[in-house]
């Protein structure tokens, strides 16, 4: 009786408040990329509104997972999945609606060609058992991302003296550039961590597990 009451109880744990302004985060992306064929001021105002609080949650989840002892395997998997799924739907239909053009898509690319990287590195990190913490540079990286996007959604909808178009094209531009060294910093510490791993599939099957080690990396919190 004792275990199946365990095994009830499991899904309800994984809805904890946390896992659940993760999804939040992937439960907004239809309506914000609907938002786009409204082609309405409003329309605009509501996808810029979906996407800041949806990025807010990124904060307040690992904070409450943390603070309630929540955290969860589900949540870990969930958190930078969610981030990439948000900023992807973003900058693919501002590309889409040509909102976002001409060398500022390179910025776009950069981003999301380092968001790939990063995900192929941590899950292959993942199988030797090796930690990402996050460095402060990341998080500025992040929440300079978070902000541009929300501006470029927002566009011409905005305020005169905000220049949203402008200043969101400008802070993309930033973005990018510590993407790039964000995204080298944990390559080369990855690399460096690979090279001097030289453990065959067969040794890591038969050996105890390994405890997990942490490198310097620059993974943005959840991103």
């Amino acid at each position: 009786m004792a275990r199946i009451a365990t095994g009830s109880n499991r899904p309800r744990a994984m809805l904890n408040l946390p896992n659940l302004l993760t999804l939040s985060r992937i439960l907004v992306i239809p309506p914000m990329v609907a938002a786009f064929y409204l082609d309405k001021n409003w329309a605009n105002i509501i996808a810029c509104v979906l996407f800041v609080g949806a990025s807010l949650t990124d904060f307040f989840d690992g904070y409450l997972a943390r603070s309630w002892s929540q955290q969860s395997d589900i949540g870990r998997f969930l958190d930078p999945v969610a981030d990439k799924l948000l900023v992807a739907a973003a900058i693919l239909m501002l590309v889409a609606f040509g909102r976002l053009g001409g060398f500022q898509v390179l910025a776009a690319l950069v981003i999301l060609c380092r968001e790939i990287l990063v995900s192929g590195l941590r899950e292959f990190l993942a199988e030797l058992r090796v930690g990402v913490p996050v460095s402060r540079l990341a998080k500025w990286k992040t929440g300079i991302q978070m902000t541009a996007i929300g501006l470029l959604l927002l566009g011409e909808s905005g305020p005169e003296w905000l220049s949203a178009d402008s200043v969101g094209a400008a802070l993309l531009w930033i973005a990018a550039g510590l993407t790039l060294i964000t995204g080298y910093d944990y390559l080369r510490d990855g690399l460096k961590h690979m090279s001097t791993t030289s453990v065959s599939t067969h040794h890591r099957e038969a050996a105890p597990a390994p405890t997990v080690t942490k490198i310097r990396a620059s993974e943005p919190g959840g991103a």
